[in-house]
């Protein structure tokens, strides 16, 4: 994999990569401690730009970019950056793929400035609402408390990892260590981006009427099995968005694009060529 970018985005400098050609396939990670876009979707960025003119940025306060300032409402400021992004590289318009965080972003990005937006896939997206799961979860109850209480280990970061997958034992030594290594960035430790601020909670999407006028085919995508956010979460998303289709994945968990990396792109694919 190449070296990526800096972008200046209204004096926010963001990492990204940028590869391949054809239509524009924008990536938006998740926000899991030591998340980027590359740890994210190492398994996906090199398939998807034989086709496709990938970005994939790191969001500000993860991986080489820099930080998220604290009083940043969730997920419009990130929204914003990313929009800008796209003016910086002369992108007007982009398919969305988005994970977790990176799924609560792109689809604010479609509520607000809907023609940025082609089609849109949302993998086990945050800004639904559980219907019958107990929520938070014990992984988002772990997201957001990392770096509380007695502090990040790599014990703690293996755990936690454990909980995004189906099946653990496919998750490395050397992955828990890479994803440690970025948690520990001096920086993040000091202002962990999930952390609740003066910008409040992340927002709650799922109220938004705008939800039932979007016009984008959407695809929403996400693991049996997962932990994290637990699949009945995107039952209200899946009712109100008008053109949106539910594909669920058996014995996968919250990475989708991980788990499952070889039918995720032919998936993927062949949503975007309809």
């Amino acid at each position: 994999m190449s070296n990526g970018s800096y972008a200046e985005v209204g004096g926010t400098q963001v990492y990204y990569h940028d590869v391949g050609e054809g239509p524009a396939l924008v990536l938006l990670h998740g926000s899991g401690p030591g998340a980027s876009g590359w740890s994210n979707f190492n398994r996906n960025i090199e398939e998807l730009a034989k086709s496709y003119r990938v970005i994939c940025p790191d969001l500000p306060g993860f991986g080489k970019s820099d930080m998220k300032p604290v009083e940043a409402p969730i997920p419009g400021w990130w929204a914003e950056q990313i929009l800008g992004l796209l003016d910086h590289l002369g992108i007007e318009k982009a398919h969305f793929l988005g994970n977790s965080m990176g799924g609560m972003i792109s689809l604010k990005i479609a509520l607000e400035q809907p023609h940025r937006i082609d089609r849109m896939i949302l993998m086990a997206p945050g800004g639904g609402s559980a219907v019958t799961s107990i929520f938070p979860s014990a992984g988002i109850k772990t997201l957001l408390t990392f770096y509380d209480g007695e502090g990040p280990s790599v014990e703690r970061l293996r755990g936690f990892i454990d909980q995004f997958v189906y099946d653990p034992s496919a998750i490395t030594e050397a992955l828990v260590q890479e994803r440690f290594e970025a948690a520990m960035d001096p920086r993040i430790v000091e202002q962990p981006p999930m952390r609740p601020g003066p910008g409040g909670m992340p927002e709650e999407l799922w109220r938004d009427a705008r939800l039932t006028q979007l016009p984008h085919e959407t695809l929403i995508l996400w693991g049996r099995e997962d932990r994290v956010l637990p699949v009945d979460t995107g039952f209200t998303l899946m009712k109100q968005i008008p053109n949106a289709r539910f594909l669920i994945m058996p014995k996968c968990g919250h990475w989708v694009q991980w788990e499952k990396a070889d039918e995720f792109n032919t998936i993927v694919a062949e949503f975007l060529k309809q």
